[in-house]
C-alpha cells in the first residue's frame, strides 16, 4: 500500500530542516581536546625542527647536504619508534637536465594493530645553492618564521615528523601501517624516487603530500602535469654562398616541423604545447647541419600526454627535406595529479575538522599549475592521494622572503593527527 507524501512544499521544508540541523551539529563539533592540546604544545617543537632543517644546506644537486638532512630525518624518525632506512636510488628516469648522482630518501614504516595503510610524504631538497644560507636564515618575525627552504619544503618534512610524534605521545596504534618517504630530488623533477614514490604509494588507502597549502592553507587535489619535448634535426653544412645546394638546411626543416606542431594544443581539455626555445647553425655563411628545439607541454590527465607524444611522432615523419634526419624525444616531468572520489571524500572530512577549529577550510578539485610528487603517488593506487597538507605559507623559491605562517601550524598538526586517527579507527571511510 502506497504511503502518501508530504506534499513538495512540505516535503522540501523537512529536508532543509535536516540539513540545516546536521550543518549545525557539525558546525559546533567541539574539538578533540587531548589533540587540540597536544598540537599547542608541539607548536615549539616544530620550530626547533624546523629550525634545524633550514640550517642545513640541502640544494637538489648537493649530496653531501642531502645526506646530512637525510640523516637528521632518519634519527628523528628512529626516536619515534619507526623501522628507518635512507635509500640510495638504484631507478633513475634520466631527464634532459637530471644530475650525475641523485640524493637520497629516507624511508621509515610503522607498524600498529589495524588494518589502515596510511602514507605520508615530503621532499627534503630545495631550488637553492650551496652558500645562500647566510642570506637567508631561520628567523621568526612576529607571526611568520622565514627561512632557506622553509615553505618548500622544510616545512613539510617537520610537520610529518611531529604529527608521528604525536600520535606516539597519544599512544595511538590502530592505524596497519604508517608510511614516511621523504625524498631528495623533488625540485629536480623526482628522477630517482618517482618510481619508488609510485611503489610504495600503490596499496595504500591514503596519500598525504605535505607541500605548502599557500597562503590560505588550501588543499589540492589535482594540479596539472608537466611534459617537456625536444625536437632534433640533422642536416648537412655547406657554404652558404658558393655551394647552398651541397646542404641540407636543418633550420629549414626545424621551421617546418614546428609549424606543423603548433597546433596540437587542446585548451579546452587543459592540453597545451608551446615551442619555447631554438637554436640553430653556427656561421652566418653556413648551411646549419644541427637544429633544436624544445616545447613546455602541461596536461590534465595522464592518457593526454600520451597522445601528445604518439602525434608528435607521427608529426616527424612529414618532412620539408627528405634526407634530413629529425628525432624527437619526450618526458614527462609529471604526470598530472587527478581527482577522485576518495580524494574528495577525504577532502570533505577535513572540513568538518576544520570546523571543529571555528576554520574554513578551501579544497580546490581544478589543477592550478603542476609540479608535485603526488602525482607519481597517485599512478597506481586506487585510494585518496591528497596534496598541500603543508602549513600556510608564502615566498618559496626567493632569495630572502620565504616563510610559514605560525598560526597554520596548530591547526595542521590537529587536521593531520585527527585523520591519520579516523581513517584509522574507520570513521573516515
Amino acid at each position: 500500500m502506497f504511503r502518501s507524501l508530504p506534499a513538495p512544499s512540505l516535503a522540501g521544508s523537512l529536508i532543509a530542516s535536516l540539513w540545516l540541523a546536521c550543518a549545525a551539529t557539525i558546525a559546533h563539533a567541539e574539538p578533540v581536546a587531548e589533540v587540540q592540546a597536544l598540537a599547542q604544545k608541539e607548536q615549539q617543537p616544530l620550530l626547533d625542527t624546523l629550525r634545524d632543517l633550514v640550517s642545513i644546506e640541502s640544494g637538489s644537486k648537493d649530496v653531501e647536504g642531502l645526506n646530512v638532512i637525510a640523516g637528521r630525518v632518519a634519527d628523528q624518525l628512529k626516536q619515534l619508534g619507526g623501522t628507518v632506512e635512507i635509500l640510495q636510488p638504484t631507478d633513475v628516469y634520466r631527464l634532459d637536465d637530471t644530475p650525475e648522482k641523485i640524493g637520497p630518501a629516507v624511508h621509515a614504516t610503522f607498524k600498529g594493530t589495524g588494518s589502515a595503510k596510511i602514507m605520508l610524504i615530503a621532499h627534503m631538497d630545495t631550488v637553492y645553492l650551496k652558500g645562500m644560507l647566510k642570506d637567508q636564515p631561520f628567523r621568526i618575525d612576529g607571526d611568520k618564521a622565514y627561512g632557506l627552504g622553509i615553505a618548500d619544503d622544510k616545512q613539510g618534512v617537520a610537520l610529518i615528523l611531529h604529527a608521528v610524534a604525536m600520535l606516539q605521545k597519544l599512544n595511538f596504534k590502530d592505524y596497519g601501517t604508517l608510511t614516511v618517504l621523504t625524498n631528495g630530488d623533488e625540485e629536480i623533477s623526482s628522477p630517482g624516487w618517482r618510481s619508488t614514490i609510485t611503489k610504495f604509494a600503490a596499496d595504500q588507502d591514503v596519500v598525504f603530500s605535505f607541500e605548502g597549502g599557500g597562503t590560505d592553507g588550501t588543499l589540492r587535489l589535482a594540479t596539472s602535469g608537466i611534459g617537456s619535448a625536444y625536437l632534433t634535426v640533422i642536416g648537412k653544412s655547406s657554404h652558404a654562398g658558393a655551394r647552398p645546394e651541397g646542404g641540407i638546411n636543418a633550420l629549414y626543416e626545424l621551421s617546418h616541423q614546428v609549424l606543423q606542431m603548433k597546433d596540437l594544443s587542446k585548451p579546452e581539455q587543459g592540453l597545451k604545447l608551446n615551442w619555447t626555445v631554438s637554436k640553430a647553425g653556427t656561421n652566418r655563411n653556413v648551411i646549419p647541419a644541427e637544429a633544436t628545439a624544445q616545447a613546455d607541454a602541461r596536461a590534465l590527465k595522464v592518457s593526454d600526454f600520451d597522445e601528445l607524444e604518439k602525434a608528435l611522432q607521427d608529426k616527424i615523419k612529414n618532412k620539408l627535406l627528405p634526407d634530413s634526419k629529425v628525432s624527437l624525444k619526450f618526458e614527462v616531468r609529471r604526470p598530472p595529479l587527478e581527482a577522485n572520489d576518495a580524494s574528495r571524500r577525504i577532502a570533505a572530512y577535513g572540513k568538518t575538522i576544520y570546523q571543529e577549529l571555528g576554520m574554513p577550510l578551501k579544497v580546490d578539485e581544478k589543477a592550478t599549475g603542476g609540479g608535485t610528487d603526488a602525482a607519481f603517488a597517485a599512478l597506481k593506487t586506487k585510494g585518496a592521494v591528497v596534496e598541500g597538507m603543508g602549513l600556510s605559507g608564502f615566498g618559496a623559491h626567493s632569495n630572502d622572503a620565504e616563510y610559514v605562517k605560525i598560526d597554520s601550524i596548530v591547526p595542521r598538526l590537529y587536521l593531520t593527527t585527527r585523520m591519520i586517527m579516523d581513517l584509522s579507527t574507520g570513521k573516515l571511510k
